[in-house]
């Protein structure tokens, strides 16, 4: 089987915490022919896997390294701090980093804040998933801060999450190999960025077609032929008869047979 014999398909993967719901139904509606496959893929892999080709484009965290993968940033998330419902911290609408310092601060080696210091004291080990420290959040054994994304995908009745300020933030990005750019990333591109169906970024311009000339009203009005009368003298008014000038009979209101009468002229005092 030759490659231009393969079906045409589109790979998107996404990383914990995006939801890519919304566009993959754009994309189902716009190009129905084309199927598009959803791979998850951890956050730390993410980069790697569309390097491998193992994704045409997909959802991931920044930072990527741009010297072979194209990036859009699409949105910033809120950092929250997850903590039992019983906790101090569910009082509260926000929490400062500072006000962590006497709790053990759980750091999961799939974190994707980047901290340059975590606040608080940590923990003996660090757990090895998001999903390992939400459990042992709900054992009373710590807090865990995440982006809020990660926080509501890992929710859990008896645990809460509060934002938390000065704390790095997460930036979920578009990305795709550099010399990947090709037309079904386009459009999705195009899908991301909100474009309308009718977009012309991506697809040839429309050829104009010329105007086509619409009659008069009544019809167009043809010239007669050459050496047929139409009826109508030139010098004469609408509807005379050849020679005539348009009165009953044809007759010249000058000569004396049939011209009008005229009144009799006032004589001057």
């Amino acid at each position: 089987m030759t490659g231009s014999d393969v079906s045409p398909s589109f790979r998107l993967a996404y990383v914990p915490g995006v939801t890519p719901t919304k566009w993959v139904r754009i994309w189902n509606e716009r190009l129905p022919e084309i199927p598009l496959t959803l791979v998850a893929v951890p956050a730390a892999e993410a980069c790697d896997l569309l390097r491998g080709r193992g994704a045409d484009a997909g959802f991931v965290r920044l930072p990527v390294d741009r010297d072979d993968l194209s990036a859009i940033p699409l949105y910033t998330e809120t950092t929250v701090v997850v903590v039992p419902k019983d906790h101090v911290v569910a009082a509260v609408e926000e929490v400062s980093a500072e006000e962590l310092a006497d709790e053990i601060v759980l750091h999961p080696l799939d974190d994707t804040l980047g901290w340059e210091r975590l606040p608080g004291r940590p923990a003996i080990e660090r757990p090895a998933t998001t999903a390992d420290a939400v459990e042992l959040v709900a054992a009373g054994v710590g807090v865990l801060v995440v982006p809020q994304s990660l926080a509501r995908l890992h929710h859990r009745k008896d645990l809460t999450y509060r934002p938390l300020t000065d704390a790095p933030e997460s930036r979920v990005a578009l990305s795709w190999p550099q010399d990947e750019t090709t037309d079904l990333v386009e459009q999705f591109i195009g899908i991301v960025r909100g474009r309308t169906v009718n977009s012309t970024r991506g697809r040839p311009p429309a050829v104009a077609q010329p105007k086509s000339k619409r009659p008069a009203a009544g019809g167009a009005q043809r010239k007669p032929a050459a050496g047929k009368s139409t009826g109508r003298n030139p010098r004469s008014g609408s509807g005379g008869a050849k020679g005539g000038s348009g009165t009953k009979g044809g007759k010249n209101p000058r000569s004396g047979s049939g011209a009008p009468k005229r009144g009799k002229p006032r004589r001057r005092p």
